[in-house]
């Protein structure tokens, strides 16, 4: 299929934009959306992959919805010619680099992630020189060209495995702080060099009111984020990669759980455990919905529908970042199977 020559996104990477379409111009319900998507899917045999942060009715039209490990590995195992990428920048980017030859496309370019903009390449390729002979993990919530700056990229869910299989090697650890912070206590490595970088919905999450609410919920299990920071990961009964969040509440005999993480992931986790009560973690600020990413909320029923009609915006990785990319992203498929 023909592609039109690529533009640079804002993080420097190259894309085609979306034309200037109003998604509220479309004059389509939800329903006739819904029934387009699945129509442009047979025809373009794409794959819709989606992350647990997304909208719920992204969620339900996906064809594979996990976390960032999970949809690595669901990327790196398609056989469709296209692969539609509803969450965020970081991971259509990954998606590329696994499969250089197949279109990517998001619903949204401006779909980005705090953690990787908190880390630009140049700054961290310039930080690095203080730590020579380290081994760099790299949180895959960041960009290619961090990627392309590692030895092995990790999830939530893989982090510690990660580290603990590296011995007693020097370790530095981007982009998160706080889900550093847990790595390093879980692995007992209280030498890891950690970029101080956060998520700006976990970083939201308020101790106080936390307390409020397990007061008010005295039988209700707290189950958290790595990236949440400490003086939430303290109160938790367990700390997880999302997936690992809903295996936990499923099969948990506990009946009420106050969730600390993106709310989007109440919507699967409360399909796969339909008989728990789920409790929002909230924020410090009662007055907004911070405990929602607005990144991830970008994609829309009606972008998704624009996005494979016009098989825009696409996501490409220059071709010398994905090689050195791909390197560390396929040592954590290994490590991770």
């Amino acid at each position: 299929m023909d592609k039109k020559l690529p533009v640079m996104s804002p993080g420097g990477t190259p894309v085609v934009s979306a034309p200037g379409i109003d998604p509220d111009d479309l004059g389509m319900t939800d329903a006739e959306l819904e029934d387009e998507i699945r129509r442009l899917k047979r025809e373009r045999n794409a794959v819709i992959l989606a992350h647990y942060y997304q909208e719920s009715e992204i969620q339900d039209l996906a064809d594979f919805v996990g976390d960032s490990l999970q949809l690595s590995q669901a990327a790196a195992k398609t056989e469709a010619d296209v692969i539609c990428f509803c969450g965020v920048h970081f991971m259509a980017e990954t998606a590329k680099i696994l499969n250089p030859d197949k279109l990517v496309v998001v619903p949204d370019l401006a779909a980005g992630c705090s953690l990787a903009d908190g880390c630009p390449a140049p700054a961290f390729e310039r930080w690095l020189q203080q730590y020579p002979g380290h081994t760099v993990v790299s949180y895959i919530n960041c960009s290619a060209e961090v990627k392309a700056l590692s030895d092995i990229i990790c999830t939530s869910s893989n982090a510690v495995k990660i580290v603990k299989a590296l011995g007693d090697q020097k370790v530095v650890f981007a982009p998160d702080k706080h889900l550093g912070a847990f790595v390093a206590k879980q692995t007992g490595r209280d030498d890891l060099v950690l970029w101080q970088g956060t998520c700006i919905v976990h970083e939201t999450f308020s101790e106080r009111r936390l307390l409020e609410l397990m007061a008010k919920h005295p039988d209700a299990l707290v189950i958290a984020h790595p990236e949440c920071h400490a003086g939430i990961l303290r109160h938790a009964h367990h700390v997880a990669s999302t997936s690992g969040l809903i295996a936990y509440a499923k099969a948990s005999p506990a009946k009420r759980f106050i969730v600390a993480t993106e709310a989007g992931i109440l919507h699967k986790m409360q399909l796969e455990a339909p008989d728990k009560e789920l409790l929002a973690a909230p924020p410090e600020d009662e007055s907004c919905s911070c405990n929602v990413c607005p990144h991830m909320r970008r994609n829309t029923l009606a972008k998704l529908y624009l996005c494979l009609r016009d098989l825009q915006p696409q996501v490409d990785v220059p071709e010398a970042v994905r090689v050195r990319a791909l390197q560390p992203i396929q040592r954590m498929l290994e490590m991770s199977v």
